[in-house]
């Protein structure tokens, strides 16, 4: 029997030598090829799963690469990554949510500063950088600012003794809140019942004040104070802008449908209908908000009357602001893997957001707004916000303002930040104990 294994075995390998000195492959060899020529992308939105099956599909059928898609289960994807990330075939591109998605998996991060994708970048302020790398490329945006319905602007910029005579004269806080305080005193002249809707502070109902309108001085302190985003350095903040949110905030309160003692019942979808039916001018909302305004029975607002404005707070330079644009959504490719592997995953990223296929899975199944300049208006997201959306992050000496609020603290934080901002817009807070709440707590929440 040992003589027969032996003689078994010896001619498996004069085989296999045969095969190798004939310029045959083995085994391996060709495991390695398929290798070179597969993607793993470890997606992080369960919902449009299937929708990237159909990519890769049509990915393999024009490129001859496999693209392997693993979805990660919804609110498992740190965990996922983590898991995955270790193994031997691991991801070759993932997904970071922001500066602090980055500085978890920085030594994961190739640098992405060359790739085609980044090149065409529309605001290339949106990436995640550090030095002079760029570790996180933006692939879907949306923005938030001030709604407001261009049909009753006009109608009041035709008014005897308009504060402005036109949309484009509104550029800092100064010019808004005159505006706002005289289109209060001629709303019944304008047919409308209040300025601005509703501002939703029934708990669950407030983000669009605790987080949204929060970003925008917390952007500011940021930039003006050089933080780096990525470091220990945001555990903090002075929350030196308080006034301004205040000014912002205040504009709301005394310029709305809503009385502030009522306010505490006030949900979104409330806000939005106000706005829809045509009772109010303005609304802070994101694009996400045109569904909300587009499916409201009785909706009165023309599509092309729907636009945006900044949120302007009057901090110094703020007449060059944009919308508040930005995602939690970035693209990474691992810089473990193999200069190939790497570069594989970045002619996938590019096809997908350049090649005609690729733009009308974006476009069509995904629904997104990408921040890209290769794609034509007529392969752009057509509703009214997405449109101002792109609009405004391609106007010259426009800058956006980032979502900095990925590094607020946590949720807790938030809730009670909204709670503060109800006791103060019912008169039973003081506006310096909401600030000095923003700041004990942002603390204290960030060192849990």
């Amino acid at each position: 029997m040992k003589k027969v294994l032996a003689f078994g075995l010896a001619v498996a390998m004069a085989a296999s030598l045969t095969a190798c000195n004939n310029g045959g492959a083995s085994s391996s060899a060709v495991s390695g090829a398929q290798e070179e020529k597969s993607i793993y992308y470890l997606n992080f939105k369960p919902e449009v799963a299937p929708i990237y099956d159909e990519i890769a599909k049509a990915y393999q059928a024009e490129t001859g690469v496999t693209l392997n898609v693993v979805t990660a289960a919804a609110n498992t994807y740190e965990q996922t990554l983590k898991s995955e990330i270790a193994k031997a075939d691991a991801p070759t591109i993932f997904q970071i949510n922001g500066p602090r998605g980055y500085a978890s998996w920085k030594d994961y991060c190739a640098d992405l500063k060359d790739t085609e994708l980044y090149k065409h970048l529309t605001d290339k302020s949106l990436a995640i950088a550090e030095g002079d790398g760029v570790y996180g490329i933006p692939y879907v945006v949306e923005g938030y600012g001030i709604i407001y319905n261009q049909a009753i602007m006009d109608k009041y910029f035709a008014m005897e003794g308009a504060k402005a005579s036109s949309i484009d004269e509104i550029n800092n806080f100064a010019k808004l809140k005159a505006v706002v305080e005289d289109m209060t005193a001629k709303k019944d002249a304008l047919g409308i019942q209040g300025v601005f809707s509703s501002t939703s502070l029934k708990p669950g109902d407030d983000w669009r004040w605790q987080t949204h309108l929060a970003n925008v001085p917390i952007y500011y302190e940021f930039k003006n104070n050089n933080v780096d985003l990525t470091s220990d350095a945001t555990k903090e903040i002075k929350f030196q802008y308080a006034e301004n949110y205040k000014n912002i905030f205040d504009l709301y309160l005394n310029n709305s449908v809503t009385p502030k003692n009522l306010l505490g019942t006030k949900q979104v979808t409330d806000s939005m209908a106000e706005f829809a039916l045509g009772q109010t001018a303005m609304v802070q909302n994101g694009n996400w908000g045109w569904s909300q305004i587009a499916d409201v029975k009785g909706n009165t607002v023309k599509e092309e009357n729907v636009k945006f404005m900044p949120i302007y707070t009057g901090i110094e330079g703020e007449e060059t602001q944009g919308l508040c644009t930005g995602t939690e959504n970035f693209f990474a490719i691992n810089s473990k893997a193999s200069p190939e592997k790497q570069k594989l995953a970045g002619d996938f990223l590019y096809w997908l957001y350049s090649s005609e296929t690729g733009k009308k899975f974006v476009t069509n199944d995904l629904k997104f707004i990408a921040p890209f300049d290769t794609f034509a208006e007529n392969e752009k997201p057509n509703d009214p916000l997405a449109k101002e959306v792109l609009n405004w992050m391609s106007k010259d000496g426009v800058t956006s303002v980032a979502w900095n609020f990925t590094v607020f603290p946590n949720q807790t934080f938030k809730d009670d930040f909204g709670a503060a901002l109800l006791q103060y817009a019912q008169g039973t807070k003081s506006w310096d104990d909401v600030k000095q709440q923003v700041v004990t707590q942002w603390k204290a929440e960030s060192d849990l």
